[in-house]
């Protein structure tokens, strides 16, 4: 053990990591494009873009001068009775690439600190109405963040479990794909008809954590007619989902009904910088609009809106929006639907799910499915081993790259996987 990983044991607590199974973290002293470069040599292919945050690719110039320039012209300042250039295009940008219903920019500063926003938002509404609707419908394996918010509305799991006697009540729906979306609708339906439901909050398509579950527009947007006809505000978490992932700028474009509260973050500055945002219709912010001092939206956090953070999201709007970042989407989608395509028969695999940049690949396993599924433990070091980065949740490989990964390096990652799916690690 060298010095640098020495301290890191003594005086780090990394995340979703037991101070017992885990080996030593690997040192990265710099990263260009898709690649991590270690202190020894090595390059691994981030093919997970470091927790879904990056879009770009590591490093990348445009977005390190705009941070560089932000921080020599204004680092923060108070967002509260002040404002500043990033903030302000930063919004219109987003208002440029949202559904077109929404209406405000609410920052903050992360995934979960966007859906505590978000959920405080549709809450409040009623109270600022006087009326009582306190019951949220979510969505049963959902990941919204570790917050006690975020947590509230998210699946009941070992994430949550020492924190069980401490969240707010939630009705939970069956998780609705093919085989339980009449049902799902049905027990929706059920719920509204109570007259009590103030909220409904989703993750659109795709469900991230829960090991990249995926069902369809149609279902969706019947979910959100019903809760919608009974005035049901509902929030779009698009943490994960937005920016492109799915193959549209975000998911919730693949609908006919659109959110009243929308949350984004990870991709939002190319993974350079932690960001939230949570935006919302003109319905919600009329609920505010009032003279009453004590219905105003009493959220804040002291990094609102950072000039250096909006900055990078700007450059990394500008990016996003170029026609180079749209045919790289078209690429991997097309990638991966080949992939997935030639590997869906095989033996050892249960599912292949592909939307836009997501491939998940369910691995067959007599054992329990979720994240703490044993096989975790033989997937992440075999590919570690190859130099390549795929992050396992449970049996579930999945490939989320950044976006400027070239084919060739694709098939790389593929026939690794291929290699283990041929290896005695499955027997």
């Amino acid at each position: 053990m060298d010095d640098s990983q020495k301290n890191d044991r003594e005086l780090i607590w990394h995340p979703f990591t037991s101070f017992t199974e885990t080996p030593d973290p690997i040192f990265i002293d710099s990263a260009e494009g898709i690649y991590l470069h270690t202190t020894d040599g090595r390059r691994i292919i981030d093919a997970v873009s470091s927790w879904w945050v990056n879009l770009h690719g590591h490093s990348h110039p445009v977005i390190a001068a705009a941070i560089a320039h932000q921080a020599r012209t204004l680092e923060h300042v108070i967002f509260a009775g002040f404002t500043h250039e990033p903030a302000i295009t930063l919004a219109k940008n987003l208002k440029r690439i949202l559904p077109l219903n929404q209406s405000k920019i609410f920052f903050s500063d992360n995934g979960s600190t966007a859906v505590e926003v978000a959920l405080k938002m549709a809450l409040q509404y009623w109270y600022n109405l006087g009326v009582k609707k306190e019951r949220i419908i979510a969505l049963k394996g959902a990941y919204h963040g570790d917050t006690f918010g975020s947590m509230s509305v998210g699946g009941r799991s070992i994430f949550s479990d020492p924190f069980s006697g401490y969240l707010f009540n939630v009705e939970f729906i069956d998780f609705p794909d093919t085989m339980n979306a009449e049902k799902a609708i049905q027990q929706f339906r059920e719920l509204l008809a109570t007259g009590d439901i103030g909220a409904f909050i989703f993750e659109p398509l795709v469900q991230g954590a829960s090991g990249m579950r995926m069902y369809t527009p149609a279902v969706l947007d019947q979910l959100l007619s019903a809760a919608q006809e009974k005035g049901v505000i509902c929030i779009a978490d698009e943490v994960f989902t937005g920016f492109g992932r799915t193959g549209k700028m975000f998911a919730s474009h693949y609908l006919s009904a659109m959110p009243d509260i929308m949350a984004v973050s990870k991709g939002i500055t190319g993974g350079a910088m932690a960001l939230g945002v949570t935006t919302c219709s003109a319905k919600i912010v009329d609920a505010f609009r009032t003279g009453d001092f004590t219905k105003t939206f009493f959220h804040g956090h002291s990094y609102t809106a950072n000039p250096i953070a909006c900055a990078a999201a700007n450059a990394s709007f500008e990016l996003l929006t170029a026609p180079a970042c749209d045919a790289q989407l078209t690429l991997i989608a097309g990638e991966h639907l080949r992939f997935a395509s030639k590997i869906k028969g095989h033996k050892h695999i249960k599912e292949v799910r592909s939307l836009g940049t997501i491939l998940a690949i369910e691995l067959r396993t007599g054992e329990d499915t979720s994240y703490s599924n044993e096989l975790r433990k033989k997937i992440y070091p075999f590919f570690l081993d190859r130099n390549i980065l795929l992050r396992p949740l449970g049996n579930i490989i999945y490939i989320l790259p950044p976006y400027v990964i070239k084919a060739g390096e694709l098939h790389q990652i593929y026939a690794c996987i291929e290699e283990f799916l041929s290896s005695d690690l499955l027997l």
